[in-house]
């Protein structure tokens, strides 16, 4: 029975036999994830296409390794220091069809950037998501939203890789979309491909004054001088999660660099070198602290990913 570093050496083999991706070994992460928190990994690969994704996989899974897909790493902790297994990057993912009201567009496509694109070619629906700093799959796969609007009213289709490692499409009403939730947060090892948005035709300058507006409130109220993941928590029903941090008291409590954000109580920031127990830890002072002053349990919008953590 092969060890853990005979098992990685072997996929690694394989990889550059069959030349199936980009890779990288025992490498800091840290520029993998927007709270810019120190961790390394044993592997990350980066597939060239879906079929070369298949056959990581298949590999991974005959070999007992640990492994999970990540994006743009912004909206997770790395609660870790060292992952002993792969992560898969699907930075290649990134293509973008346009056929009249339907764009069909990869999973590593960067939100703002096709929010952006499509309102040059006067096509609205995705406005609410300009400020969002999120790939295309995660957005669709956490329903990420603003001003009222998620990605639950344009997603007409995804195709998925399945833990089988079979390609299927969900329409709409499989996704399960409710308030920053979807059916891929219940059911582990479906991978997002591709996603097929559904969008209305409108004044391309009408629609970009609106983003224009949209961009400025986000500078002024949001912390984008550090980094974070963004919102932390989800709105509780009738109110904002972001308010009850601020009444109490909690703006700029820190656990070393890991640090209550001054301009938005909703958002953590990383004032040094935080690691991600660090921010963990704020965030259950901070839920402990919900409870006790309003028995109201806060609902964390992040993604947690532990060192033991596996697709």
């Amino acid at each position: 029975m092969m060890d853990f570093n005979e098992k990685i050496e072997n996929l690694i083999s394989y990889i550059r036999k069959n030349k199936l991706a980009k890779y990288l070994e025992n490498i800091n992460i840290k520029i993998f994830n927007t709270y810019k928190v120190n961790a390394k990994a044993r592997l990350v690969v980066f597939p060239k296409n879906i079929q070369s994704l298949k056959k990581i996989i298949k590999v991974i899974k005959d070999s007992h390794l640990k492994y999970f897909t990540l994006g743009n790493g912004s909206n997770v902790i790395f609660n870790f220091t060292y992952y002993d297994g792969v992560i898969i990057k699907l930075d290649k993912l990134d293509k973008l069809k346009i056929d009249n009201t339907l764009v069909t567009v990869g999973a590593s496509y960067m939100l703002p950037k096709l929010s952006y694109q499509m309102a040059k070619k006067g096509l609205s629906g995705l406005e609410f998501a300009y400020g969002i700093p999120g790939l295309i799959g995660a957005s669709v796969a956490m329903n990420a939203g603003a001003y009222k609007k998620d990605m639950s009213s344009i997603v007409r289709k995804v195709k998925v890789l399945t833990p089988e490692l079979e390609i299927k499409t969900l329409f709409n009403n499989n996704l399960q979309f409710a308030y920053r939730d979807s059916f891929f947060k219940h059911n582990k090892g479906y991978i997002i491909l591709e996603v097929t948005l559904k969008l209305v035709k409108k004044n391309e300058m009408e629609i970009l004054s609106l983003m224009k507006e949209r961009k400025l409130k986000r500078i002024e109220t949001q912390p984008l001088n550090y980094p974070s993941a963004g919102s932390v928590f989800r709105n509780p029903d009738n109110g904002y999660a972001g308010s009850l941090i601020e009444q109490s008291n909690l703006k700029g409590y820190h656990i070393n660099g890991a640090t209550v954000s001054t301009k938005h109580a909703n958002f953590i920031v990383n004032k040094g070198s935080c690691s991600g127990e660090d921010i963990v830890k704020l965030i259950n002072h901070i839920k402990k602290t919900i409870k006790d002053n309003y028995n109201i349990d806060l609902i964390l919008e992040q993604i947690i990913i532990n060192g033991d953590y596996s697709e």
